[in-house]
């Protein structure tokens, strides 16, 4: 005779689980955080990275060249030569005005001083003194022309490069010559252990302005006055970059400048040359430093993180698709198996 059938003493259906199996419950939390982390690595990639790249607004440096040169000492009236010349260059965001217009607005003062001016407390005090305000594109690193720029200025490179740095020549402005001249690559240098992208380039001798002297200066001394012409050339410019930001690592000029008669061919006074006029150790140890710090820093986030976040992803997500498919297959994971019949 058939007998009713009876739940088994071991299976009660009060004993199954109001939820999925524990095993399936951590394959949905694995699949979630592997696709999570999927869509985050291209976003950091594409997205943070980019945004991450921009020139600081609230930059505050000193680099410092130095060299032995020739120069005019306008309390000898002479030319003195192979004495030491220092260029003084100092760089300062205006954080009030970056912040309003949404662009880099760099203070920038230039000084070149001989051993006599150096001491003083007054810039103006010094060889030669140049104020300038430059304003660029935070991110691409471009001219822009507003916030009352000092002087009006074009190129691609300024007091750095764009971020990213390729292996072509770049328009770097020329501060004294006023104008923007070309630097051609010419393969990597290493800098106190730190390699860097290397730039090279001349200036060829370019009248840059007139100034109102005494006539026996420029070889005319039967004038009490002449508007001499000032011409400018570099025997020879040096610039080695880190390629990810673009920062400086070390910077060599040669600058010439002379005075001629109105209309002459040759130079009759000369004011300023220096073959080469170089970052100091200190200045270079500093470059150093900041570029490793940032380079690493957009190293990170453009491709360490957005490589982990990738990989990581994938394989928490295929341990989780591959969970989730299994316990799909176990009946035994279901809670949801017949309970035995007796006859």
């Amino acid at each position: 005779m058939r007998q009713n059938a009876h739940p088994s003493p071991d299976h009660h259906p009060s004993s199954r689980p109001f939820g999925p199996h524990p095993p399936v419950a951590l394959a949905l939390v694995l699949l979630g955080l592997g696709t999570f982390l999927l869509v985050l690595a291209p976003m950091l990639e594409w997205y943070v990275a980019p945004r991450a790249a921009v020139n600081p607004i609230d930059i505050d440096t000193t680099a410092v060249y130095s060299g032995n040169g020739a120069y005019f000492d306008a309390a000898e009236v002479q030319t003195l030569h192979d004495k030491r010349i220092t260029v003084t260059q100092r760089v300062r965001g205006d954080v009030a005005d970056s912040e309003r217009s949404g662009r880099a607005v760099w203070d920038v003062t230039t000084t070149v001083d001989t051993d006599k001016s150096l001491p003083a407390a007054d810039p103006h005090d010094a060889l030669l003194f140049s104020p300038h305000r430059w304003v660029t594109d935070r991110r691409t690193n471009k001219p822009v022309h507003c916030c009352q720029e000092n002087p009006y200025f074009a190129g691609d490179a300024y007091l750095k490069f764009p971020f990213d740095v390729q292996k072509h020549a770049y328009r770097w402005w020329d501060s004294s010559l006023g104008a923007p001249i070309t630097l051609d690559y010419r393969g990597t240098k290493k800098i106190q252990g730190y390699t860097g992208y290397r730039f090279t380039g001349t200036v060829a001798p370019t009248k840059v302005g007139t100034r109102m002297v005494p006539g026996g200066i420029v070889d005319q001394p039967e004038r009490s006055q002449v508007l001499a012409e000032e011409w400018y050339s570099n025997h020879g410019i040096e610039l080695v970059v880190d390629q990810r930001t673009g920062r400086v690592l070390y910077a060599q000029v040669g600058p010439r400048r002379t005075l001629r008669a109105p209309e002459a061919k040759n130079d009759a006074v000369l004011l300023l040359d220096a073959e080469k006029l170089a970052f100091t150790t200190a200045t270079q140890k500093f470059a150093v430093k900041q570029a490793k710090k940032e380079s690493g820093q957009l190293r990170m986030v453009g491709e360490t993180l957005p490589l982990g976040a990738g990989v990581l992803g994938f394989v928490l997500a295929a341990t989780g698709g591959v969970l989730v498919v299994r316990g799909r297959r176990d009946p035994g994971s279901s809670g949801t198996s017949p309970s035995p019949l007796t006859m």
